[in-house]
């Protein structure tokens, strides 16, 4: 407990999975630099991979529901969008929600909270896009990468080129900047 108030705490975010080959890696990563992190699972995901849900939870890690499909709530009716998050929660048992694309209306939220606590986010690390392997976006996460900050990485396909050229790196900042990765 000590160690936790004599260092910096950040909060690591994995959305969109779980994925194979990619968020069992992430978890090897997690454990070896002795990291928690709160994942973001999509309820069809979850479904279709249950043992990974398992392992995160085994771990030592949070489960949060990102939707049973990837819904933007600006483009999505109040009742199919509530419906989504809450078939999610049948598959993903938390009572964290963070909507995709960060997009929902009051009226979603409104009703949602009610149920759930919506999770935002301090820096997006957009390692999803093309681009993102290279320096200036690992610089750009390291410069918002600050006491209490939630960061958020997402564990598909799209964001595993970065992933695997930056999260290790990433993951040793932390440590030698006396980071403690916590849990939601």
């Amino acid at each position: 407990m000590n160690r936790v108030w004599k260092n910096k705490i950040i909060y690591l975010t994995f959305d969109d999975g779980p994925t194979p080959g990619i968020t069992p890696w992430v978890l090897s990563l997690l454990k070896r630099y002795h990291c928690k992190a709160t994942f973001f699972c999509l309820g069809k995901q979850a479904e279709r991979y249950p043992k990974i849900i398992a392992q995160i939870q085994n771990d030592g890690h949070t489960l949060g529901i990102h939707g049973y499909e990837h819904l933007n709530g600006w483009k999505t009716s109040k009742k199919i969008y509530i419906e989504n998050v809450h078939r999610a929660a049948q598959v993903v048992s938390s009572n964290l929600f963070r909507p995709p694309y960060g997009k929902i209306t009051l009226t979603q939220w409104w009703q949602l909270r009610k149920h759930y606590r919506i999770v935002w986010w301090s820096y997006l690390s957009k390692d999803y896009l093309i681009e993102a392997c290279n320096e200036k976006f690992y610089y750009q996460l390291l410069k918002h990468s600050c006491h209490k900050s939630i960061i958020v990485f997402h564990d598909t396909p799209k964001a595993a080129p970065f992933l695997t050229k930056y999260l290790e790196t990433y993951l040793q900042w932390l440590t030698e900047n006396k980071f403690v990765c916590l849990t939601i």
